[in-house]
């Protein structure tokens, strides 16, 4: 049997999703912790959402932080919004699909900061203690290059 892919464009410019409920599951989840740690705003994994503007000059960064922070926060809040009220649509629009690929995005940027993922890292080791994160995260990125699989086919 042929697997469909996660996302395919239809004819009339909507996105089909096509995850299983055990899929959706995890990532309603994941979003779920997302929320959480972009509300609580204390996970060190947050570090690669909000970037160092001037790492030589720690107060004009803590200027550019604060004028930024809020913004971008609001935002990903905003788009998680949407990714949390359509986890379980069987179609979503294209603007739809880019907020799920920015929070499946966010997913990954957090998840690899916390494992300390390199370039590198080419090896899997089933046995090793972080096993299952690194098989979410991997799963991410799979999720994420199908997503813009999709937004690609719709240029």
């Amino acid at each position: 049997m042929l697997r469909k892919e996660p996302f395919a464009v239809n004819r009339d410019g909507s996105v089909a999703i096509n995850l299983d409920a055990d899929q959706r599951d995890l990532l309603r989840h994941l979003f779920a912790e997302l929320r959480e740690a972009l509300t609580l705003d204390t996970d060190e994994g947050l570090r690669r959402l909000y970037p160092t503007a001037y790492p030589n000059d720690a107060e004009r960064d803590a200027g550019y932080q604060a004028l930024v922070h809020g913004e971008l926060m609001e935002k990903r809040l905003s788009a998680l919004d949407e990714v949390e009220a359509t986890v379980d649509n069987e179609t979503l629009s294209i603007e739809q699909l880019n907020m799920w690929m920015r929070s499946i995005n966010e997913l990954r940027l957090i998840l690899g900061t916390k494992l300390d993922v390199s370039e590198e890292d080419v090896d899997f080791d089933p046995e090793a203690p972080d096993a299952q994160a690194r098989m979410v995260y991997m799963h991410l990125g799979w999720l994420l290059e199908q997503v813009v699989s999709a937004l690609m086919g719709t240029v």
